[in-house]
Formats: structure tokens, sequence, C-alpha cells
């Protein structure tokens, strides 16, 4: 098997963390519209891409993700799309923030920046095309224009704040997750 626990364990590290994940999107913070929200789940997705392998993080956070805002819109109201632009959104954070752990200590928090930007993106340009054409339920008052709505998306940017507790949960949970047989995707420093 090599360095990666068997599929039994990562299937429930991925049931486990989707669920997390999902609390942690329905639990969310309101803001005003067009934001809509800011959820508790970044810290967990961002943490699980160093913890666990690429897939199982990957996983849990488009099935976390999804589910979650799924149940969001189901309750408090918004328009279909969004749990399709949570998978679009955060899977890639996933992605990029294993490949900046793989590189080493230095460029983890960078990856978790750039990896937040990527996410605000991804939410500004097809917001803004929704807006621009009238889709998915968007639209735009006289006043207002779709560039202008969609910029309230680089709100989005404040989930930086959830990468110090990130790396808090790294650390912490480590050592339960080596003895799980994940070896973390944090390169750590070479022996000189």
């Amino acid at each position: 098997m090599g360095d990666r626990p068997p599929p039994r364990v990562r299937l429930a590290v991925t049931a486990v963390f989707a669920s997390l994940i999902a609390v942690g999107t329905f639990f969310s913070i309101p803001v005003p519209q067009p934001l809509y929200e800011i959820t508790w789940s970044p810290a967990i997705y961002l943490a699980l891409a160093v913890l666990t392998d690429t897939g199982t993080a990957f996983s849990a956070t488009a099935i976390g993700g999804f589910i979650g805002e799924a149940i969001n819109i189901t309750y408090k109201g918004g328009s279909p799309i969004y749990p399709f632009g949570m998978v679009w959104a955060r899977g890639p954070e996933v992605l990029i923030v294993a490949w900046g752990a793989r590189k080493g200590r230095k460029w983890l928090a960078f990856s978790m920046v750039v990896a937040t930007a990527f996410e605000t993106l991804a939410f500004f340009f097809p917001d803004w095309a929704f807006y621009a054409y009238g889709l998915f339920q968007y639209s735009v008052a006289s006043g207002s224009s779709a560039l202008g709505l969609a910029a309230f998306d680089f709100g989005t940017l404040i989930d930086v704040v959830w990468i110090p507790v990130a790396f808090g949960i790294i650390y912490a949970a480590g050592p339960a997750f080596r003895r799980l047989g994940f070896r973390t995707n944090l390169q750590e420093p070479k022996a000189a």
C-alpha cells in the first residue's frame, strides 16, 4: 500500500470531513446581498488539503460544500447554482494548497492565500456573467451594474482569516492523521 491508508480509511475520513464541511457551510455568517454569507468551513478544507491525500481532501471538500450549500438554499433561500459554485470554487483550492504543501512550509501559507484568491475569482467571473445576462435568478436593479454587483465577491477574500486556524488544525491533528496512515502533504525540511 505504501504511503496511503486503505480505501476504507480514506472513505471514512472523506465522509466525516464532508459532514464537517457541510455543517461549516450551513452554519454560516450571513452578510448582505449579493455576497450572501461567510462560512466556517475554509479552515477545515485548507487543513485537510495538507493532512490527507489530495483525492480525499478534494472529495470531502466538494461533497461537503455541495451538501452544505444545498441545505443553505433549502432553508435560507438562494440560487440553485450556489451548491455547484462551491464545488467549482472550493475543490480546486484543495489542489492549490496540496501543491504548496508539497513544496514546503514557506509555500504553504502562500498557497493558502493563492487558493483564497482563486476562490474569489472563481465566484467573481461567473457572477459577473450571470448578472450581465440575467442567468440563474441573478438580476441587476436599475442604477446598478453587473460588474459592480459581482465585485462584492471580493469580500470572499476575508477567508484569509481562516489560514491561522487551518495551521492550528494541521499541527494539532497531524499526529492523528499519521496514525491513520496518511502521509501529510507538508514537505518537511531536509536534514543537513
